[in-house]
């Protein structure tokens, strides 16, 4: 792509094209932290913006997502920055990786502060393509990738991660991204979950004489229901590890429903009545364990 031969052409291009009043129109009175004029190059590398500097509709869609989602966590990255000289932050099913990239912009841009970001995902082509990205960009310093299942994923810095993210990864992808964040003892989790079917594969199997068979019986019901009772069982859990623990939507649900952000930030303290709420939860939808207790009762001391 031309952009890569000559970056200064198109950043000239940008800073042409978006005026003040076309800056207005896509962000209104909100304050984005990463822009067209200030971080031109790495939009469009994230194919957010066209050739000519210019943003489709549906590339507007995603720009103002991972400015919100970013708007919501800045403030915990803020406090990581104070508080370690070198920010350590792992990106579990990284996908395309748009907020991984904008972190470590962030970071090395914005903050000019050293940082260690790691984006980890099954998938190889996109792992591939997220490292050519990096290269292009020259983030190479702030930004690796691997290709690994969060299962098998080792952790080969000198201290903990400081932060692990998990945005949409499928059903127990996210039970496995909170695991190995809570075994690490990582002072902030920020989690999207995804796809949670869990639970409502094991519900089919539950008692006719149960109370909430009618919910069991009802596929499309069962599903959601169980969406909702799976990230309350992670909170439950969660919180039982000594962490505080935040359900926000960050995306209104007319956009989409997979709107659930879940953010845990580590205050040390194990705390027993949390875990007496999972017990009670548990036994009270049919006592099937979620995939997040089953690793942390083999991983946790």
């Amino acid at each position: 792509m031309e952009i890569y031969k000559k970056p200064p052409e198109f950043k000239e291009l940008a800073e042409k094209w978006w005026t003040p009043e076309r800056l207005k129109k896509i962000m209104g009175d909100k304050h984005y932290t990463i822009t067209p004029l200030n971080a031109p190059l790495l939009l469009r590398t994230l194919g957010l913006l066209n050739s000519d500097a210019t943003m489709s509709p549906d590339n507007l869609k995603k720009f103002i997502q991972i400015n919100h989602m970013f708007n919501l966590l800045e403030a915990h990255f803020e406090d990581l920055l104070k508080r370690h000289k070198v920010v350590r932050i792992l990106d579990a099913g990284c996908g395309k990786s748009y907020l991984t990239f904008l972190l470590a912009w962030y970071f090395k841009e914005k903050c000019k502060h050293p940082a260690e970001i790691i984006g980890v995902d099954t998938n190889t082509k996109i792992i591939k393509s997220n490292i050519e990205k990096a290269e292009k960009l020259g983030f190479q310093d702030v930004l690796q990738f691997e290709a690994a299942s969060m299962l098998t994923y080792k952790w080969n810095k000198e201290t903990r991660p400081h932060a692990v993210i998990a945005l949409h990864a499928c059903d127990t992808a996210t039970d496995m991204a909170m695991a190995f964040a809570i075994k690490e003892k990582a002072d902030f989790i920020a989690v999207a979950p995804c796809c949670q079917a869990e639970l409502a594969r094991k519900w089919k199997e539950i008692d006719k004489n149960h109370p909430l068979t009618p919910i069991y019986q009802t596929p499309q019901v069962r599903r959601e229901v169980a969406a909702h009772f799976t990230d309350v069982l992670r909170i439950c859990l969660t919180r039982s590890k000594g962490y505080e623990v935040t359900a926000t939507e960050f995306v209104p649900s007319t956009h989409t429903p997979k709107n659930r952000l879940i953010t845990c930030v580590r205050r040390g303290n194990y705390l027993d009545s949390a875990t007496q709420e999972y017990t009670s939860l548990k036994e009270y939808i049919g006592n099937n364990s979620i995939t997040l207790e089953d690793l942390l009762e083999n991983n946790m001391e």
